[in-house]
Formats: C-alpha cells, sequence, structure tokens
C-alpha cells in the first residue's frame, strides 16, 4: 500500500531553474535540486521532458538555480511555475543577469544563484535528470529564509504543477471526512483553495481585481467545489 501523503514529510527547496541565452531564455519553478557530490562540486536538477526548458538545456548544456526566498512574489511563481515558455519570453521584464556559460540568471526575489555546466544527462521517466558541475555561486542576501516546499504548501497553500517530480493527482489522496460549514473556492491554474471558513472575507465580497496568492490567475478563474 502507498500512503501518498508520507510524501509530504520529505523536504524540498525551491528554485528558479533556467537556461538559455540573451536571444532566448526560459526557466520553470523547481523542488528537486540538489546536491549530489562534494568534490567538485555537482548539483542535479529534474526537468520533465515537455517543459520548454528541457530543451534549452540540452541546447546550451548549462543552467542556473535561483534560491528564491519565503515572500517570493505570486507573480513571479506563476510565471515560472504555471505557465509556459513556448507562450511568451518569461525573461521579458525580469532582472536577469547572464553567467559565464552564457545563460540567464533571475534576480528577482533571489537570496543566492548558482550556475552549472551539463556533464551527464539520466532519463528517468517523464524527466530528464541533468547532472551539473558547479561553474560559480554566489549569496545576495543572507538575511531572509529559503523557500521550501513544505512552507509552500502548508502557508501559501499551493500545490505542485502537473510537470513537477512531485505532482500527485489529489484524486489518489487518502479522502478525509470533512463538515461543509462554508464554500470554497480552487484556483483552475494551480490548485490553490479560498476557504471561507478560514478566511476575514467570503470569496464572493473580493474585489474583481483580486488575483491568486500563488500564481497571479484573476479571480474569475476560480470554481466553487
Amino acid at each position: 500500500m502507498i500512503n501518498f501523503e508520507a510524501f509530504f514529510k520529505l523536504t524540498y527547496g525551491l528554485y528558479i531553474v533556467s537556461s538559455g541565452d540573451k536571444n532566448r531564455g526560459g526557466g520553470f519553478i523547481s523542488n528537486t535540486f540538489f546536491q549530489v557530490t562534494a568534490e567538485p562540486p555537482r548539483f542535479a536538477s529534474c526537468c520533465n521532458k515537455d517543459n520548454h526548458t528541457a530543451q534549452l538545456i540540452q541546447e546550451t548544456g548549462a543552467f542556473s538555480v535561483s534560491v528564491i526566498h519565503q515572500n517570493t512574489s505570486a507573480d513571479l511563481i506563476g510565471r515560472f511555475g504555471y505557465k509556459s515558455g513556448r507562450d511568451f519570453n518569461k525573461m521579458e521584464g525580469m532582472q536577469v543577469k547572464y553567467g559565464e556559460t552564457g545563460v540567464p540568471i533571475v534576480l528577482n526575489d533571489t537570496i543566492a544563484i548558482l550556475e552549472c555546466k551539463v556533464i551527464q544527462t539520466i532519463d528517468v521517466g517523464t524527466h530528464w535528470m541533468f547532472i551539473g558541475e558547479l561553474i560559480q555561486s554566489e549569496l545576495l542576501d543572507d538575511s531572509k529564509e529559503a523557500l521550501t516546499y513544505l512552507y509552500y504548501r502548508e502557508v501559501k497553500k499551493g500545490f505542485a504543477p502537473k510537470n513537477a517530480p512531485t505532482y500527485i493527482d489529489k484524486s489518489k489522496l487518502e479522502q478525509k471526512e470533512v463538515k461543509a460549514t462554508a464554500k470554497k473556492y480552487k484556483c483552475t491554474a494551480c490548485g490553490y483553495v479560498y476557504d471561507d471558513a478560514v478566511e476575514k472575507v467570503k470569496f464572493a465580497d473580493l474585489p474583481d481585481s483580486w488575483v491568486c496568492p500563488i500564481c497571479g490567475s484573476e479571480k474569475e478563474d476560480f470554481i466553487e467545489i
């Protein structure tokens, strides 16, 4: 028997993994970036084969990682976590610098950056695992806490997007008996749930200009559940 709730006890960070060049760049929110060796320092990053960034990493042979902080804006998470780089240029309007390999490095809401050169690519089914050797790293802000997936789920009430390695179909989660004392509304883009029972303002009373705190979707994109 597999209890998918056990998966949520594993710890992950949340990062922006980027690749490309000055003419065409892309990136995605990743919670599977981790160090695999110390000498030399090497890191692994998993990317869904359907992600636009996976193609860019394969073409450039390099990627960058931006460590984002706990108060990262919903707009940034929405841009890199729930939208495709095939539809628009994710780097446009962002604070970006270019690394030694020429890949873009996102600086918005970032407390540390790393740049890696791919030395091995492993096929793990739905995803590619890119093993990269560290080229450079920099600490930008030591005063803020890094955003973790646990904080993202429990405080920001976010969910992993469908292409994430940690995505779990909610229908597979154990059903828990809940008394319907108030209405709930779900963001159709990221899965965030607005619960009238716990919020100070009922969803119906929110202004039309209100947006999802996780991905930035508009109020009209929510459905009652």
